[in-house]
This record gives structure tokens, sequence and C-alpha cells, in this order.
């Protein structure tokens, strides 16, 4: 896990990683693209993921734009596709029917293993890929090289083999000038936005640490055993108790602070060393309900994060950027010069697909966020990888040397087993 530990200056760090963060706050890249759909040209948007949020972000995707459908979904299980369906006809939760929006026949409602390379085959234009995290980097490559437009949900992988594949994958998609946009929503919201500028132009002063939480205060809810599952079934049914389904609660809650650490420091961490573990006991899954890590930054600012699923524990859901004469928490400045953001209210989960769709059809800039999401998604599962071995974990380690592959041996209806849940000192380091 050595690695060269010659580092750029403080300054010399901070400078360039304002270059990088304000492209990517942007959402621009530095090279050319080719042609896109007009905006006379109707969309069809195919759905990967009919649970909760797959529902959500494919009605937030053809309410983004004019012109946009719903014309194929794909799911594990027939009664997720029939539940969403209902979603979409009669609104759910915060958001509006869509029946008018919605054009999937039964021909194009896809179910099992290979459920996605059905719907894939489909002259789709736009793909929403929101199944669990495990499976993102296989549904993501190959929605890539069938040319596919992608909207993935975050994090995007729950190993570093994964996040190593969503980072060859995105290369391939800017060859072929396919957007990719990640669902990172504060990215897109003008309150950090702006904010994230200031801080980059130096109204805080050098970073020099923060913190960051997603201390929920409850717990998800379980499935319960069906004597008709399999294991498999049951597990996929219960994905985020399991690790290689989820990547555990830091991977995917936590992303979200965590990639605006990364944000506001220009990249991602040198190391992570972390601890956790299970404060209330259950009889399935192998994950933690929570975690504290201390992510070291390459100009040497320390950053502590936090996860935790623990109910009638406090919740606190945000972060803290410190610099040398002043800190924010995203959205406002305290310091010197006090600031706050008092723009119009713009909702980030809204944004990111208005900016999606823009991008496709070349009114915005060309989108393509696959290597920054997979890189705060390694910073989140080597924070949770030191917690599971008690060692500390280098990024440049993870990236290049880990062989941690979570991916079941067999993607099929029946056995699987698990590996019990991780102790700190006993766990091997792969």
């Amino acid at each position: 896990m050595n690695q060269d530990n010659h580092s750029p200056s403080r300054r010399q760090f901070i400078k360039a990683g304002v270059a990088a963060s304000t492209l990517a706050a942007l959402g621009t890249q530095p090279y050319a693209f080719g042609a896109h759909h007009k905006s006379s040209d109707k969309l069809k948007v195919g759905l990967i993921g009919c649970g909760g949020r797959g529902t959500g972000a494919a009605q937030q995707c053809v309410s983004a734009a004019p012109n946009v459908e719903l014309y194929a979904m794909a799911d594990f299980f027939p009664d997720k596709i029939e539940a969403a369906e209902k979603k979409f006809k009669d609104g759910w939760g915060n958001f509006a029917p869509i029946t008018d929006k919605m054009n999937v026949n039964g021909d194009r409602k896809f179910t099992g293993f290979d459920a996605y390379k059905d719907l894939l085959a489909t002259d789709i234009d736009v793909v929403v890929i929101a199944t669990q995290p495990g499976f993102r980097p296989i549904h993501f490559e190959a929605a890539i090289k069938a040319g596919k437009h992608v909207f993935m949900e975050k994090p995007v992988a729950v190993d570093p083999v994964g996040a190593r594949k969503v980072i060859a994958v995105s290369e391939l998609a800017k060859e072929k000038s396919l957007t990719v946009v990640a669902g990172t929503q504060r990215r897109h919201t003008p309150s950090y936005i702006e904010t994230l500028k200031r801080i980059h132009d130096g109204e805080i002063g050098e970073l020099r640490g923060g913190d960051c939480y997603w201390n929920w205060g409850q717990k998800i809810g379980q499935n319960a055993q069906n004597p008709d599952w399999s294991e498999m079934e049951f597990q996929i049914r219960n994905w985020y108790f399991h690790c290689w389904g989820s990547g555990d609660c830091l991977v995917e809650q936590a992303i979200h602070q965590i990639d605006v650490m990364n944000w506001a420091f220009g990249g991602p961490p040198v190391s992570a060393l972390g601890m956790g573990g299970l404060e209330i006991e259950h009889n399935f899954g192998n994950i933690y309900d929570h975690f504290a890590v201390i992510y070291e930054y390459p100009n040497g600012a320390r950053v502590s994060a936090m996860a935790s699923q623990i109910p009638g524990s406090t919740s606190r859901i945000g972060q803290n950027i410190v610099g040398a004469t002043g800190s924010s928490n995203g959205e406002s400045i305290s310091g010197k010069r006090n600031w706050k953001y008092d723009g119009p209210a713009v909702n980030g989960q809204e944004q990111e697909h208005i900016d999606f769709i823009d991008s496709v059809r070349g009114k915005g800039p060309y989108l393509n966020h696959g290597k920054r999401i997979a890189e705060s998604t390694l910073t989140a599962i080597i924070g949770r990888m030191s917690a599971y071995t008690g060692r500390l974990i280098r990024f440049d380690w993870a990236l290049n040397r880990s062989q941690l592959d979570l991916t079941p041996a067999k993607w099929k209806i029946g056995d699987n087993p698990i590996k019990p849940r991780p102790i700190p000192g006993q766990d091997q380091l792969v």
C-alpha cells in the first residue's frame, strides 16, 4: 500500500484544484463533442431498476424537458415493474403523474438478470440506471457499449474493481460523445455551485479541514423473508443490508457529503483511516450501522466523515468546510466576510435531469461525470475498507492495486453465500 510520499505544496494543490473544480462545477469538459439530438427529436428513455429511486429519477428525467417519454422498463422482478407503473400513473410522494409521458407497451417490459440487455437492445436514446449499486458498473458498461446516454444514481460501485470499470467506461463514453450524469444533485444546485466557487476563489482562505455527516437517526426497512424466495432474491430485495449490494451506509448515503468535500478540495483524498461497527444487531446481511473516518487530502488537511443508521440517535446530514479565514456549510460562508446564497431555490434532483437532457440535445455543455463520481465513490469505499480491516487505506493503492471484487459468483436466482460481518484486525485486506 506504499506510495510516493512526495506531495505538492498546499498552495500548488489548491491552485490546481480550483481549475479542476471550476470545470466540474460548470459541468464542462475540455474536449470537443459530436452530434447530439435536436430539441425537436423525441427522446426515448429506458429505466433499469424500478424501485423508489428509479421511479423518482425516471419521473424527473421525462419531466425535465418537452418531447421526452418513458419507453421501456427493466427490473429483476415483475412486481417491481407493476408497482412502478402504478406510481407513474397515480403519482406518489412529491411526484406528479406522468401518464402522458409513458409509452411502455408489454413488449418493452423486461425482467430477470438479463433484463437490462433486453432493454438496451431497444431503440431508446437515454437510460436511467437505478439498480442496486453493486450492479451499476455492469449496467453502465453495457449501456455505453450500446450507444446510450446515461443517467446513473450514486454510488456507482461497491468495490475498487467496480470503480475502475466505471472510470474506464467513462473514457469510452467520451470517445463516443455520450453524456454521463450522476445523481449527485448538489453539483447542480445553484446555492452549492456559487458557494464552492467562492471557496475556490479564496473567500475562506486556504482549506484546513472539515467534517461531513450522514447520521440518519433511523434505519432502512427490511423486506421479511418469503418462503418462495431464494437467498439471492432475498438479498436483492434487501440489497441495502448486503455489502455487495449497497457498499454499506457510508458508501450508499454519505457519498453526497463526501462528494462535496472532494469538490471543495479539488479531488479525492490521499488516505482514509476509519472505524465502525454494528450497534443494533440483526440476523441478516453483513453491513455496519455506524462509521467514523478521517480522510487526509493532498494539502495535509484532514476531514472527518460520519455515517450512521441508529434509530433514536441525533440526525445530522451536512458538511462543514474549514479554511484559514472562515468556514462554510456548502451554502453559506462565515468568517471575515459573511455571505449567504439568496438566489432562487432550485431542486437539484430536478436540475440534474434538466442539465442531462440539455447535454444530450446539445443545448448545454457536454457532461461526463463518470470519472468524478467514481472517484467520490471510491473515496467512500476506502473509508469502509479501513473500518472493516482496521488498516489505513491509501486512495492510489485502492485505485490501482486493490483486487477487492464483491460481485456474486453467480448471477442467478438461487443460493448466494455471503461473507460474515467483518471484524477489524481480522478481516483481510484485498
